[in-house]
Formats: structure tokens, C-alpha cells, sequence
């Protein structure tokens, strides 16, 4: 017990401290979204720039269809990014209300976890803007051009590309926290690495069916989500039989020091 922090407050307490870090994350969403929503026009030209690059010199547009519909979309831009803005601020603040019950050991397991989770999330958000997001939109705009003597043209509205953009960003981000998940059940000892092994050739379809709901009704985008989910399981399996090996070494020296 001595590896627990000294303090032992009564539930009121915890309540009350719970109450106060809610209080500092919501205001921090919200100092986020005036933030944000003062450069919604710089942010959402960043999400844009995909669509831009993808209509070439010969340019494109985006409408709006409702006489509210560009102001709500400054709002979710800003919603967006004050979500991005505040989430070091909202992990901080529940890894500071979790952190006090948890053992010194327990801890430092789960420092690797809580910092892996960040750069992953980045890592899936920058392959859905830089790579998946152009090559869908070259793949939609390919179909511009004459039908039947008529001319077909793309005239996306803004809401609805703001909305396939978050799509694709927090579909890859959060498909690519998918080895924090099963590393922190591995840990808790609720799967086994070998379980996992056995269920490689369903997490196969697995990861295509969620690829298919997650991303738009294209082969391309599809492709490029559910491809690096199977490679994202194949590099937790990998790290865990590293920690199941640094693990019963842990065990072995333990065992051997309580023999002697």
C-alpha cells in the first residue's frame, strides 16, 4: 500500500475534485472554440485545401444551399478544432483525477499508453488528410465531365464536405488507437496474445466491415483504412510478444531471487 499516493478522501471530496476538473475541461473547450471560431475561415481553408488541390487549375466551388448553413459551418469548424486545442488540457485533467489510486507500478505501465495515444490519432488523421482525402476526391471529381450531352459537374455544399472531412479524420484516428486498445486489454489480462493470433482471419473481415461503415462507399478509401488496421493488429501482437517476454523474464528473476 505504500506504492498509493497518501491521500484518502471521503466520496464528497472526490465528487468535488471531479467537479472542478470537469469544470477546467469545459472551460478549456470553450477559450478553444472562440479561439477557433476567430480563425474558423483559416481552419476551414485547411480543410479545404484537399478539395482545391484535387480541382485543379480549373478550380472548383463549394455552396451552400440553407441561409444558415455557412454560419453552422464556422461552428462546427470551430467545435472541431476546439476539440483538438483542449484534448492535452481534458487528458491531463483526467489522468490528475485518476492517477491518486493508482499503484506506482500501475502508472508506469500506463505512461506508455496515455503517450502512444496522441501520436497515433495524429498519425491516422495525417494519413486520412494527406493521403486518403486527395486520392478519394481525385477519385470523385474524375466523374466530372459530359453525360448524354449533359454537362455533370460537382457542386459539393460546404456542410456536407465539412462533414465527410471529420468523417475521415476521426474514422483513421480513432481505427489507428486500435494496438493502445488491445495492449491495455492484453494488460488487464482479458485477451491473450495467442487468442489474438487465433482471430486474425476474423479481425481481417473485421476491419474491412468497419472500413466499409466508416469511410465513404468507395473501394479506394476503404482499401486505405482497413489495410492499416490489419497492419495496426499484426504491430500490437508484435509488442505484445515483446511484453510477454520481458514479462516472464520479470517473473523468472523474481522467483529466482525468492528461492535464494
Amino acid at each position: 500500500m505504500k506504492d498509493l499516493d497518501d491521500t484518502k478522501a471521503p466520496l464528497l471530496d472526490h465528487l468535488i475534485e471531479l467537479r472542478g476538473r470537469l469544470l477546467k475541461c469545459v472551460i478549456a473547450l470553450v477559450l478553444g472554440f472562440a479561439l477557433c471560431f476567430y480563425f474558423s475561415d483559416t481552419l476551414f481553408a485547411i480543410l479545404v485545401h484537399p478539395l482545391k488541390d484535387a480541382f485543379g487549375p480549373a478550380g472548383g466551388k463549394l455552396v451552400y444551399t440553407k441561409l444558415y448553413e455557412a454560419f453552422f459551418v464556422q461552428v462546427k469548424v470551430a467545435l472541431f478544432g476546439s476539440f483538438f486545442l483542449s484534448f492535452p488540457i481534458i487528458a491531463n485533467q483526467l489522468w490528475a483525477f485518476v492517477a491518486p489510486g493508482l499503484y506506482a507500478k500501475e502508472k508506469r505501465a500506463l505512461l506508455p499508453f496515455l503517450l502512444a495515444t496522441p501520436v497515433l490519432f495524429i498519425a491516422g488523421a495525417s494519413l486520412a488528410y494527406f493521403v486518403v482525402m486527395p486520392t478519394a476526391f481525385h477519385f470523385f471529381l474524375q466523374y466530372q465531365g459530359t453525360s448524354s450531352g449533359l454537362q455533370v459537374e460537382a457542386l459539393p455544399s460546404a456542410d456536407a464536405y465539412l462533414g465527410l472531412v471529420m468523417q475521415f479524420i476521426l474514422a483513421f484516428g480513432i481505427c489507428f488507437l486500435l494496438p493502445v486498445l488491445l495492449m491495455l486489454l492484453n494488460h488487464a489480462g482479458l485477451v491473450t496474445r495467442a487468442q489474438l493470433v487465433g482471430l486474425r482471419r476474423y479481425m481481417i473481415v473485421v476491419a474491412f466491415v468497419v472500413a466499409a461503415v466508416l469511410t465513404p462507399p468507395d473501394v479506394v478509401s476503404q482499401l486505405m483504412l482497413a489495410v492499416p488496421l490489419v497492419l495496426l493488429y499484426e504491430l500490437a501482437l508484435i509488442a505484445m510478444w515483446f511484453t510477454d517476454r520481458k514479462r516472464g523474464a520479470d517473473e523468472q528473476a523474481l522467483a529466482l531471487s525468492e528461492k535464494s
